[in-house]
């Protein structure tokens, strides 16, 4: 990308990369006749981004940032409730739609932002990070917060999400979330929509906007800890022995129980699936790398045909690598890794030139980390993503989004053009209260 920006001398600083040409957004009324250079709007509104990160003094490598994530206890830091909507898709397949905060509980107005949660690879809603910015985000204003809705769209078989059919997700998939922002776009039609995606969950964001061009139906987005490209990562990760004994592991190890929770499921309605044949070899192992769990399921269970099925691993992760469609994006992107990242080695601040993405990379962090000095379990990245919220919501002008037009067609919502795509609303899938871990599962990877 082009100039680079930030305090560049201390060991906490961040760098922010912009395009060499600077792309340009209205800003509101009174001044509706002028425009600024996203750059000039992020320095002038977001200024915590380029200040230093100062880790925790106990916290000061990207090992121990991204361990503490792990198994640091934040049961009572940040809570939330969610009212859980149960999405079914045309393809048989459902997702947890999280709303915050339950919508008994406060009126919005029509227009109130919308913050729209991916989360990484085998999370939820009741993640620490995702509520490290949702809980001030969703805090009334008169309260010290921005005053917004907010949604978390959990992957299917994740946080106790039902799996109702053969596929599962990846990286690469799409699909699911652009069902599921149709779904929100209709329920909170003159809202705009905020993306924030973390990790798996970045990725996946950073195709969506990228495929859907000027088409998009978030007005802006930010990533935190977006792994890009996979294959290069991928290779990192099982190259070190420290490295695949701990991360590649853990994160296989993840999906290998998230996958178990459903195998009753499996068996009994999809016996003649991919998945289905792919779980004897998947359970007779003690452990699998992230990989290995790739090699076996994603790459046959982890979307629609085409692109699925994939050879192997390594095609699966060329073809999902986020990096190479950065150039796409139409909309301000927003995307922030740190530079001492375990998992993330790659981060492509040479690679594209797109006017409408913004890079940072602090000086350490870890693995969606971010600790400070400031207090427990404060991560720092939590005010760089509201202003950059607040400053795309509020201080530009929401443009009028060139989306598909929506209708019901035999119960099914679905957009012009792709009705092979569609969602219902099957009903309430519960009130969720964080501050529980999903049982079996490392929290924060």
């Amino acid at each position: 990308m082009g100039c680079a920006l930030g305090t560049m001398g201390s060991r906490a600083s961040s760098k922010a990369f912009f395009s060499s040409t600077p792309a340009y957004v209205p800003l509101r009324q009174p001044a509706a006749s002028q425009n600024t250079s996203l750059r000039a709007l992020l320095e002038s509104n977001c200024p915590s981004l380029l200040s230093d990160f100062h880790p925790a003094w106990w916290l000061f490598n990207g090992h121990l940032q991204t361990l503490y994530a792990v198994f640091g206890n934040f049961s009572n830091v940040d809570p939330l409730v969610y009212d859980r909507r149960l999405l079914r898709l045309k393809d048989g397949g459902t997702l947890g739609i999280d709303f915050t905060p339950p919508a008994s509980e406060h009126v919005f107005p029509e227009e109130t932002p919308v913050v729209v949660v991916l989360h990484g690879l085998s999370g939820g809603s009741q993640e620490s990070y995702v509520r490290a910015i949702l809980a001030p985000a969703v805090t009334p204003i008169d309260q010290g917060g921005l005053g917004y809705r907010a949604v978390v769209v959990n992957f299917r078989g994740c946080a106790g999400v039902p799996l109702t059919s053969p596929q599962l997700y990846s990286s690469c998939h799409t699909d699911d979330i652009r069902q599921a922002l149709l779904y929100i776009s209709h329920r909170y039609p003159q809202a705009p929509l905020l993306g924030l995606g973390f990790s798996l969950g970045a990725n996946v964001l950073t195709r969506y906007v990228a495929e859907e061009g000027n088409k998009c139906r978030l007005v802006s987005a930010c990533v935190l800890a977006c792994p890009w490209d996979l294959t290069a990562n991928g290779e990192a990760l099982d190259g070190d022995w420290f490295h695949r004994n701990t991360y590649a592991k853990g994160m296989g190890n993840n999906l290998r129980r998230l996958v178990s929770k459903h195998t009753d499921s499996i068996m009994r309605f999809f016996p003649d699936s991919r998945l289905a044949q792919s779980l004897p070899e998947l359970f007779s192992r003690k452990s699998v790398t992230l990989v290995q769990f790739d090699n076996l399921i994603t790459v046959h269970a982890g979307g629609t045909s085409p692109p699925f099925p994939f050879a192997n691993a390594h095609d699966y992760y060329t073809h999902a690598s986020s990096h190479q469609v950065l150039g796409d994006v139409r909309i301000p992107f927003l995307a922030v890794n740190s530079d001492d990242d375990p998992i993330v080695k790659h981060i492509p601040i040479h690679e594209t030139d797109n006017k409408w993405v913004i890079l940072v990379v602090t000086r350490g962090g870890g693995h969606m980390g971010w600790f400070e000095t400031t207090g427990k379990a404060v991560r720092w990245i939590r005010q760089p993503a509201l202003e950059w919220f607040k400053a795309t919501a509020e201080i530009i002008e929401v443009p009028q989004l060139a989306v598909r037009g929506i209708e019901v067609v035999d119960g099914w919502l679905v957009e012009s053009r792709r009705e092979h795509l569609g969602c219902k609303d099957i009903g309430h899938g519960g009130r969720i209260e964080t501050g529980r871990r999903q049982k079996g599962v490392l929290a924060g990877l």
